[in-house]
């Protein structure tokens, strides 16, 4: 198992034609709604492409399609309760094969490593496969402490554990001590996964979308913003328009929105990046955002992200 491997994310070619420009009429309803090339929704049946530019920024930054059918949205769901701290390793409920980030307690300032759960013993010693860090196992030695963030089915959880041994029969595992200090994180600081998601924008002065820009960064708190220029300043209000699809579903996140951060975008000359934190949203949306998330847990920028406690 290698960082790319974690990373890769399978192509699903999205079931319509290919769109050219002229194909999409401009201020006017669509007839049928628009996805990318993975199926994922750009514009619904019934919206509009407001402007040549808008249109323009569709097709330099995803490869629009015409979908034929639409798809249920998500249905309600309640508020989570607040929930207690696991205190064992039985009750965060880690399945075999559960991702983990591992990184030693030394340096916390670096990148989470991928792993994988193999194994327990009834005294609740964890087995797990390497670290891996561009496709080679990172060193880890006895005694050493490493700190931990494991996703599980309902929830993401942070512990410390030791290593016990090293094993290579008939393959390469760590044997870990009993977690320690299992606190369960929340969802803002646990999972940043990648996306690739068209987003309406807008000023809280008027009802009207201003634009169009490309979300290639995403948690259920918030998410990284591109567009062609800076939309305010930071600590500036938004209002935020788009679609995630999870196991079919496809659900409208509509939300009010703070600027945290504002830079050039380093990965695409001639856009700005910001560092967009959601209001509180409808539990409706909140459910679909987590569930978006979780359905990309393997992507190896989760750990990236996970550089400060």
């Amino acid at each position: 198992m290698s960082s790319n491997e974690l990373a890769e994310e399978e192509s699903i070619v999205a079931s319509g034609l290919a769109l050219k420009p002229d194909d999409i009429p401009l201020a006017t309803p669509l007839s049928w709604p628009i996805v990318d090339e993975d199926g994922a929704l750009l514009r619904e049946h019934g919206a509009s492409i407001a402007s040549e530019e808008e249109r323009s920024f569709l097709f330099a930054h995803f490869k629009p399609r015409r979908k034929e059918t639409t798809v249920a949205g998500a249905t309600a769901a309640q508020p989570e309760s607040e929930v207690p701290p696991p205190s064992s390793l039985s009750e965060m409920h880690l399945p075999i094969g559960a991702l983990l980030g591992v990184r030693s307690l030394i340096g916390m300032g670096r990148p989470m490593h991928p792993a994988r759960v193999i194994g327990f013993s009834p005294s609740q010693v964890l087995f797990i496969t390497p670290p891996v860090a561009n496709g080679k196992a990172t060193p880890v030695e006895i005694n050493e402490n490493l700190d931990i963030v494991a996703i599980a089915s309902q929830a993401v959880y942070r512990f410390t554990c030791t290593v016990e041994a090293l094993g290579n029969n008939p393959f390469h595992y760590i044997v870990l001590s009993k977690p320690g200090a299992i606190r369960r994180l929340r969802e803002r600081r646990s999972i940043r996964v990648r996306a690739h998601l068209a987003v309406r924008y807008g000023t809280e002065a008027n009802e009207a979308w201003d634009g169009i820009g490309l979300a290639d960064g995403v948690s259920s708190l918030g998410l990284s913003l591109s567009t062609t220029s800076a939309l305010g300043r930071i600590g500036e209000r938004l209002r935020l328009s788009f679609w995630v699809t999870s196991c079919e579903v496809e659900t409208l996140i509509e939300t009010r929105a703070v600027i945290r951060n504002l830079q050039a975008d380093e990965k695409r000359p001639g856009l700005t990046a910001h560092g967009i934190e959601f209001d509180v949203l409808e539990p409706t949306m909140q459910t679909a955002l987590k569930a978006f998330v979780f359905d990309r847990q393997d992507d190896v920028y989760i750990w990236n992200s996970l550089t400060r406690a």
